[in-house]
């Protein structure tokens, strides 16, 4: 069970702050904490922490060597994330007393992603390997291209949603995991519901992962529906919590476990990853998931 994760590489910049700031408004905020980020960073830390051969692709700037050298620890493997000239994607992320967070995101290395890079690195994967991909690089259409093209199965966190995710090669996919603004933003209406029965008409030959906050989650594929709920737990910080849910969730999933098990597995980690302060630095171990279980 192999796993390469496509992914952005960002540098956090963590604001504790009373409320989110506001137009107009200067705001002072309480702390700063700059730690390692964006959502392929720490999706890859969740499925190796869940127990999955993570092989990471990815491009940094100088500056981002730190990233490369967290994914390591993690036990990910970085033969594939390598270093270009300019600043490495980086993020101003800003946390209420309540958990929630803003976050705005500059590209940076993982806006040069090329047709070219995605050729070399797809070509050590073939029918037996997945792929997983978020919306925060370039050349993603080529990636979902590629990797169907050398028989992957393929899984997309679709975030963040914009007019980039409407243009890719979303049929192709094995998994499609999207929270309430993005099923909203690619199926049109914000039910549940129908947001679900919307995509798995539009895909149907994709499972369908629909994270829905403090109602739990639900998953479709075809004329199967699932739903599981949250775990009360008091937050700290929800920064994460949706990638650990799909490292876990995948986790699951590539072993063969059902819908169901699945989504029970991811929401267990997620509760833990939300009690805790951090993105990459919150993803529970495969161990201590299974001890809440």
């Amino acid at each position: 069970m192999r796993i390469l994760n496509f992914g952005s590489l960002n540098i956090d910049y963590v604001y504790q702050v009373d409320h989110f700031v506001q137009p107009g408004e200067t705001m002072s905020a309480q702390s700063l904490r700059i730690q390692c980020g964006g959502k392929g960073l720490n999706q890859s830390v969740a499925l190796a922490r869940a127990g999955v051969e993570t092989w990471h692709a990815g491009l940094i700037g100088p500056e981002g060597r730190f990233l490369k050298e967290t994914l390591d620890q993690a036990g990910v493997h970085t033969r594939f994330v390598e270093e270009r000239e300019g600043s490495t994607g980086h993020a101003i992320i800003q946390v209420t007393p309540d958990g929630q967070n803003s976050i705005l995101l500059h590209d940076g290395a993982n806006g040069r992603v090329t047709p070219d890079f995605v050729a070399a690195v797809l070509a050590h994967f073939g029918p037996v390997d997945a792929l997983l991909l978020q919306n925060e690089t370039s050349a993603t259409a080529d990636i979902i291209q590629e990797a169907v093209r050398r028989g992957l199965r393929v899984a997309m966190n679709a975030a963040p949603a914009d007019e980039k995710l409407a243009g890719l090669p979303l049929e192709h996919l094995t998994w499609l995991l999207v929270n309430e603004v993005e099923g909203a933003f690619l199926a049109g209406t914000e039910d549940p519901a129908a947001i679900l029965d919307t995509l798995t008409a539009r895909y149907p030959e994709t499972t369908v992962v629909l994270t829905l906050g403090s109602q739990g989650s639900a998953a479709a594929r075809g004329g199967q529906r699932v739903r599981v709920p949250a775990r009360q737990v008091s937050v700290v910080d929800t920064t994460g919590a949706g990638d650990t849910f799909t490292g876990y969730f995948l986790r699951r999933a590539l072993e063969g476990g059902s819908l169901e098990d699945a989504l029970a597995l991811a929401t267990a980690a997620s509760a833990l990853a939300v009690s805790r302060p951090g993105a990459a630095a919150s993803v529970p171990d495969y161990e201590e998931v299974l001890s809440t279980c």
